[in-house]
């Protein structure tokens, strides 16, 4: 009972104030107010996309894809298989027979013996039998003789280099230069930068280590002091106004804007079940029973009255045709073939003897058939009747 008594009320939610919870109702309706046309506007174009897609996109769709099948593809297809497709491996051939078999020929027949016994030949034989013994005799000529001279030669230049040269620039250098350096300017270099310039240079480094130490400490308190400033005054403002006003604003409104979108949605469909089910009372169902009552009947009465009777009266006059055409063609073929054998006689060029048989109409040579029509004297142009066993 208690528990009921201190239950929070209807849209509260823990850590929100009493306030929020009353303001967030009114700014919901007027939210609602304004997204529900909106989201009517959205539904209504929805279902008017569908339903042109269904009806407009898809068939114009198929009947543009059987378009450009009909007057794209297949021409394409039809042109690259019977003019394009022959008319490059004609040109395949011609570019062969005419620009790669030439120079095939021309490498293989000219080219590759000119080259073989007029050149490789010839510098093969002048490099083994001319060439290579001069090399030889000449490496053993600067093997034998050149070497040993150019050595002897270079050992007695290096002599005397080393005795007129190198000698007394090194006596010069260990007694002369060497000591005049060491004694004369290093030593007094060294006890200078010892006695006089290091201790100058302590005291220095000292005197700057402190102003450095003292400009550091003083640059650390000023940063210490604005940062304090700005966090104190801008950024603790800031980042208040932002968790307390913003961030529940914005968390209020897009709330309100989904609650309002559902809502509308829920507002937008039965509205649109409403005109459905009027459209359909309106326009469906008349056309239906109408449908129903009228067209159907009528239609099976035309279908079986009138277009079944003429649809076979239609199959056996075409079977009629058919079969006095076929007549006609076999009685125009049967006196062309008389006519020619009027003309011309027998194929073979013997005389026409009368057939001692019509298997074909009197059933065997001995049985006569009052009805039967009599068969011709001479055979048919390539044919020759079976004779009687």
């Amino acid at each position: 009972m208690d528990y009921g008594k201190h239950q929070a009320p209807q849209g509260y939610e823990p850590g929100e104030g009493i306030l929020t919870t009353l303001i967030r109702i009114p700014v919901r309706i007027v939210v609602l107010v304004l997204v529900l046309p909106v989201r009517m506007v959205w539904d209504a174009l929805t279902a008017l996309w569908h339903a042109a897609d269904r009806v407009l996109l898809r068939p114009l769709g198929r009947a543009v894809v059987w378009l450009l099948d009909t007057l794209v593809l297949t021409p394409l297809t039809w042109l690259y298989t019977w003019v394009l497709a022959p008319l490059g491996k004609a040109a395949a051939w011609l570019a062969v027979a005419l620009l790669v078999r030439p120079w095939i020929g021309l490498w293989r027949y000219v080219i590759v013996p000119v080259a073989r016994y007029g050149v490789a030949a010839p510098a093969v034989w002048l490099y083994g039998s001319v060439l290579t013994p001069l090399g030889h005799g000449l490496r053993w000529i600067g093997t034998a003789l050149l070497l040993p001279a150019l050595s002897g030669l270079g050992n007695a230049l290096g002599w005397l280099l080393t005795v007129l040269l190198i000698v007394p620039l090194e006596f010069l250098w260990r007694y002369g230069i060497v000591p005049v350096v060491r004694y004369g300017l290093v030593v007094p270099v060294v006890w200078l930068y010892a006695n006089v310039l290091t201790p100058l240079g302590l005291g220095t480094a000292w005197v700057l280590a402190q102003i450095w130490r003292g400009i550091a400490a003083t640059g650390r308190g000023l940063g210490l002091a604005v940062a304090w400033l700005v966090m104190t005054l801008l950024v603790a403002p800031l980042a208040w106004t932002y968790r307390r006003i913003l961030t529940p604003v914005g968390r209020e409104i897009a709330a309100a804007f989904e609650v309002a979108w559902r809502i509308a949605g829920y507002v937008s469909r039965a509205v649109g079940r409403a005109l459905a089910r009027l459209a359909w009372l309106l326009i469906g169902a008349p056309v239906s029973w109408a449908y129903r009552t009228v067209c159907t009947p009528v239609g099976h009465f035309l279908r079986d009255s009138v277009w079944a009777p003429a649809r076979r009266a239609a199959a056996e006059a075409g079977r009629a045709a058919r079969a006095a055409l076929a007549t006609a063609r076999e009685t125009v073929r049967q006196a062309r073939r008389d006519a020619w054998r009027a003309l011309v006689g027998s194929t073979d060029g013997a005389r026409s003897r009368e057939p001692r048989g019509i298997p074909a109409r009197t059933l065997g040579s001995t049985t006569t058939v009052p009805s039967a029509a009599q068969a011709t004297e001479s055979a048919p142009l390539g044919e020759k009747f079976a004779e009687r066993v």
